[in-house]
């Protein structure tokens, strides 16, 4: 196992650890994800399918509009959003929802931007762990890196 640390800008302050779902194309949460279940609902993602409830979601922004915002938070406040994001850009859509879940239900999603170099090393399955610095550290299962 090997383990990688980044640093990373934090956006959203937080502590978060989970399994990463990882993809290089953004997401439109907008009838792109199911805030009932948490499931990936876009059947042209990469990630259809895929439930990130609870997982460090990793895209490097939200395709879409603001709807993005609501539809986060709705899953923030049902407990179906994913653990945290870590993105390659900062996401504003993303910010103004962990930000409102706070204000209206104590319950914030943390979020931090990678390099995009760093970014691209991240991978579906990798074991990561958000700390409130901007740091993301990585444990890989295989040693390809």
């Amino acid at each position: 196992m090997t383990e990688i640390t980044f640093q990373g800008k934090t956006v959203v302050k937080g502590k978060a650890e989970g399994i990463a779902l990882v993809s290089r194309e953004p997401l439109s949460f907008w009838g792109g994800y199911d805030w009932q279940t948490g499931e990936i609902i876009d059947r042209r993602h990469p990630l259809s399918g895929q439930i990130a409830k609870g997982r460090i979601l990793a895209i490097p922004f939200a395709r879409g509009s603001s709807t993005t915002t609501a539809v986060l938070l709705e899953a923030i406040r049902a407990g179906t959003a994913p653990a945290a994001i870590v993105a390659a850009e900062t996401d504003f859509f993303f910010a103004l929802a962990s930000v409102v879940a706070d204000e209206l239900y104590a319950a914030s999603l943390p979020l931090v931007t990678l390099r995009e170099n760093d970014f691209g090393k991240m991978e579906s399955g990798d074991e990561v762990r958000l700390l409130d610095n901007g740091t993301v550290i990585v444990r890989k299962q295989n040693a390809k890196e």
